[in-house]
Order: C-alpha cells, then structure tokens, then sequence
C-alpha cells in the first residue's frame, strides 16, 4: 500500500536563510525553485540522495512551530551518514551547533541533533558499517 516517503515539506519564516542553511550548508541539490505570486510562497524542491526529496516553503507571517517542549505532530527529521563523527566535525566547520554525540540503546549506533534556522530538530544517525559488494556506498550531500 505505501511503499515509501515521497517527500518531506518544510515552511520556513525566513526563505533565503533557509535555503541556504539546506543547500549550501548541508548540500543538498537544488532541483527546481519557483514563487507562487498567488501565494507569495517560494518552494524550492532538494534532492536527498537518490530517493528522496525535501521541499522547502515560504508563506507570509508563518506561526512559529513549538519544540521545546516537544508538541504533538512531527518530532524532527533524521538524516543516515556513513561517520557520524566526521558529519559533525564538518558541520561545526560551517557554523552549525551541535548536540553531544549519543550511542543508541538499542542498536548500539552513534546520533546526535542540531536545529535548522527555525529550530526544526535535525538528527544525524550513522548507518550499518556493511555494505553490498554490488552497490557500494552510497555518499549523500550530508556525507561529502
């Protein structure tokens, strides 16, 4: 029935800041940016990986979305990188605030968070050290 996410949409308050906090920062791909006159919204669409897609929008005067303390709906978004480690030293390399790195209970894999420009949870989660012979490793804007 649902095979997988197609996308994950984002409203920004303030559109150039985030677009460059997505693309420039993190390294995400730009695949399309258009504004919406009836709208007065940009979305600009990015590329995550081979798969999947975050939209970015803009609307005049968005409400701020709660996260601390942590409301009901979306709690954050969660991104695999190959070294957890070296994902978090290049982002501190580019400004962006870091949690401490956490080991997960369950799977014993390292994590950690940082917030977008609006304070959306971003998480940071290192991926399985096995890789398929056929495919060989992916790399992911996150991981250059």
């Amino acid at each position: 029935m649902l095979d997988r996410v197609h996308h994950i949409a984002i409203i920004c308050s303030d559109y150039s800041r985030s677009k460059h906090f997505y693309a420039d920062i993190l390294g995400f791909k730009i695949v399309r940016e258009v504004y919406r006159e009836e709208r007065r919204s940009f979305k600009l669409d990015l590329q995550v990986g081979d798969r999947y897609q975050l939209e970015l929008f803009s609307f005049p005067n968005p409400p701020a979305r709660p996260s601390s303390p942590e409301a009901c709906g979306l709690r954050h978004i969660a991104f695999e990188v190959d070294d957890v480690q070296d994902t978090v030293r290049r982002l501190r390399d580019r400004g962006v605030e870091i949690e401490p790195v956490r080991v997960d209970e369950a799977t014993n894999k390292p994590f950690t968070f940082f917030q977008d420009p609006d304070n959306l949870p971003i998480e940071i989660y290192e991926k399985s050290k096995s890789v398929s012979p056929a495919r060989g490793k992916e790399r992911g804007p996150l991981n250059r």
